[in-house]
C-alpha cells in the first residue's frame, strides 16, 4: 500500500485489477524497486476482508548519508493500530458488522471483562525524542491517536515530508500512516496511550478505546497512570485541525511539483445507493458508486486484459462527471431512485496527464467520511471544504504552492476534496475508498496509464509465476 510500483504493476496486489488472487499453497514472488520513496508504508491482504489480519508495515529509510530533515530521533518504534473481530471475518463480511476491539500492535489494552490484557508498553527514556510510526491499518474505521501528557510534532504523512507541526491528537483514515516526534520529560512515569473511534456520520461503529503504556525506564510497574481523554467520537473540530494542519515540506531537495495545468478536470460524486436483489431482505441490497457506477470486479486481472489486448474484460468510458448534477449534500433533496449502474469501467489516461479530481461526498441515504486511495501514485491535495464544490470559487483557492502529498486522502461527509496527479506510471491502477465495507459494496474503479514512447515508460513483461485464474 501506498508503493509506487513504477511499471511493475504486476507487483501492487489487488485481486483481479493487477492479478488473479493466490490460491491455497500457492506462491508468488513480488518483486519490484523501491524508487523515490522514503517513510512509512504498510502492506496487505487485497481481496474481501482478509486484511483484517493480514497486514504490517513496511519502513523504507532514507539512502545512506541522507539525513531527516528535522532532528534525528533517538530511537524509532513502529505502531500499527488495527480492529479486531471475535468471528471469522468472512462469516461477518454480508452484514458489515463492526469490530470487536481496536489494537495497537495486536493488543488492546485493558477491556471490561479481560481485567488481564495489560496491552502494548512502549519503552522510553527521560529528555530524548522518539520518533513514531503510527498506521492505521483497520478496515473501517478512521482513528484519533494521542499520548497523555504529551505533545505529537508530525513530520510525515503517507512517506511524504511535511511541515512540523505540534498536536495533542493525529487523526488517521484506513491506510494513512503518520510519523510523529515525541519529546519525553524529565523524570519518571506512565502515560496512557489512546486509540479511538472518529465517526461524525450517523452510522454505529466500535467505540471502543485501544490502550497502551509509554513507559519511563526506572518507573515501577505498579506505578499510577497518567489518563487522558480520548476527543468525543464525533469530534469534526479535532479531525479538521489536523487536516487543516497538514503542508508539504516543499524544500529545495523535497520540492512539491503540483501540476499547475491539467489535462483532464474530473468529478467524481461518491454516494450509497440500493440496488434491486430478489435474494436479499426486503428485495434490495446496499450499494456504494462514484458517479453512480457501483464497480463489478472482473474474473481476469485488468492489468493482463489490459497488457494482452484481451477484449470483453472492461471499457474504458467511466464518466468524467455525474450524469444528471443535483443538490449533491442536501439530505433533504436527493434523488428518489437509489438505483446504480454496474459495470467494469475504466477512465483512459495518457502517459503524463495532468490529472484534477474533485471528490464530493453526496447525501444519497447518509453522508460519511470516505478515506480514498489510489493505487501507483501519490496526489496533492489543493483544496477541501463543506458543502457541494462550486467550480468557480473553490478553485480560486486552491493550494498550488505546498499542498500535503499523499496516497489515502479523507473526503469529508457532506464535503469535498480536491487532488492533482500526474500519470506517468503504466499500467492498471485502483482506486478505492479504505473502509473495506464501502469496496465490497462497489466504492471503486480503476484507471489505465497507457505507455509512453521514451525507453522507460512502458509496462514491463509480466512474471512468469504470475498467478493464474
Amino acid at each position: 500500500h501506498g508503493i509506487r510500483q513504477l511499471r511493475t504493476g504486476w507487483a501492487d496486489g489487488p485481486a483481479y485489477i493487477t492479478q488473479c488472487p493466490l490460491q491455497p499453497g500457492q506462491t508468488y514472488l513480488y518483486n519490484f524497486t523501491l524508487t523515490g520513496q522514503r517513510g512509512t508504508l504498510l502492506w496487505h491482504a487485497h481481496i474481501l476482508w482478509l486484511r483484517a489480519t493480514v497486514h504490517g508495515a513496511i519502513v523504507i529509510l532514507p539512502k545512506r548519508g541522507v539525513p531527516y530533515p528535522y532532528p534525528k530521533p533517538h530511537k524509532e518504534h513502529t505502531l500499527v493500530l488495527a480492529e479486531w473481530w471475535k468471528s471469522d471475518v468472512e462469516i461477518v463480511i454480508k452484514e458489515a458488522l463492526n469490530s470487536d476491539a481496536h489494537t495497537i500492535n495486536g493488543l488492546t489494552g485493558p477491556v471490561a471483562g479481560c481485567p488481564s490484557q495489560k496491552g502494548f508498553t512502549l519503552p522510553v527514556r527521560p529528555n530524548m525524542t522518539y520518533m513514531l510510526r503510527v498506521i492505521n491499518a483497520g478496515l473501517n474505521e478512521e482513528l484519533f491517536f494521542k499520548i497523555a501528557g504529551h505533545k505529537l510534532t508530525v513530520v510525515e504523512v503517507d512517506a511524504t515530508y511535511v511541515k512540523p507541526f505540534k498536536v495533542d491528537t493525529i487523526v488517521l483514515g484506513p491506510g494513512q500512516t503518520t510519523n510523529v516526534l515525541v519529546t519525553t520529560q524529565q523524570g519518571s512515569g506512565r502515560y496512557v496511550v489512546s486509540v479511538s473511534p472518529f465517526m461524525d456520520a450517523p452510522i454505529t461503529v466500535d467505540n471502543r478505546t485501544a490502550t497502551a503504556i509509554l513507559h519511563y525506564t526506572g518507573t515501577q510497574m505498579a506505578a499510577p497512570v497518567s489518563l487522558t481523554a480520548p476527543p468525543p467520537i464525533n469530534s469534526t473540530l479535532v479531525a479538521t485541525k489536523f487536516t487543516n494542519s497538514l503542508l508539504a515540506l516543499n524544500s529545495k531537495e523535497y520540492p512539491a511539483n503540483v501540476p499547475t495545468t491539467v489535462d483532464h478536470s474530473l468529478f467524481f460524486t461518491i454516494s450509497l445507493g440500493l440496488n434491486k436483489c430478489p435474494t436479499c431482505t426486503g428485495g434490495a441490497r446496499v450499494v456504494a458508486d462514484f458517479n453512480n457506477v457501483t464497480f463489478d470486479m472482473p474474473t481476469v486481472g485488468l492489468l493482463q486484459a489490459h497488457y494482452f489486448g484481451i477484449e470483453g474484460v472492461f471499457t474504458d468510458d467511466f464518466p468524467a462527471n455525474p450524469a444528471q448534477p443535483y443538490d449533491y449534500t442536501n439530505t433533504t433533496a436527493q434523488p428518489a431512485n437509489l438505483a446504480t449502474q454496474n459495470g467494469t469501467r475504466v477512465y483512459r489516461l495518457a502517459y503524463n496527464d495532468a490529472v484534477q479530481l474533485v471528490l464530493q461526498d453526496t447525501g444519497m441515504i447518509t453522508p460519511e467520511n470516505h478515506p480514498i486511495h489510489l493505487h501507483g501514485f501519490n496526489f496533492f491535495e489543493v483544496g477541501r471544504g463543506v458543502g457541494n464544490f462550486d467550480p468557480e470559487k473553490d478553485p480560486r483557492r486552491f493550494n498550488l504552492v505546498d499542498p500535503v502529498e499523499r496516497n489515502t486522502v479523507g473526503v469529508p461527509a457532506g464535503g469535498w476534496t480536491a487532488i492533482r496527479f500526474r500519470a506517468d506510471n503504466p499500467g492498471v491502477w485502483f482506486m478505492h475508498c479504505h473502509l473495506e465495507v464501502h469496496t465490497t459494496w462497489g466504492l471503486k474503479m480503476a484507471w489505465v496509464v497507457d505507455n509512453g514512447k521514451g525507453p522507460n515508460e512502458s509496462i514491463l513483461p509480466p512474471p512468469s509465476d504470475l498467478p493464474k485464474c
